[in-house]
């Protein structure tokens, strides 16, 4: 025998080999009752230090005492505190009115709907 004739002999074994194994394998797989995998991701809690946290929550306290309405009722956020004021009607140029806006106005427009 031929050493060509015995590798093509060894070839075709192995390869019937290896598809009766992959065969008996995904038939194996196919029967098997299916496993569902549940995955858990821990996320870990940063907290900040208690005198960060006392900090944070007085420079909040403060930004919202600064903005508490006044007598006439209208936010403090800038320092102008001025009404609101038209002074024209073109709405070509693309500025807004300066000033702001009273609270009640604003409600008023909320509670037409």
């Amino acid at each position: 025998m031929k050493l060509s004739q015995l590798k093509t002999i060894v070839k075709e074994a192995v390869k019937e080999a290896i598809q009766e194994e992959m065969k008996e394998i995904l038939i194996e797989a196919v029967r098997a009752p299916k496993q569902v995998v549940h995955e858990t991701v821990a996320i870990p809690q940063t907290s900040l230090p208690k005198t960060d946290k006392a900090t944070l929550r007085e420079n909040m306290i403060n930004v919202l005492d600064s903005m508490r309405p006044g007598a006439n009722g209208t936010l403090n956020a800038t320092t102008g505190n001025t009404p609101l004021q038209v002074t024209s009607t073109d709405t070509m140029n693309g500025s807004l009115p300066q000033g702001e806006v009273n609270m009640d106005q604003i409600m008023g427009l909320m509670n037409k709907k």
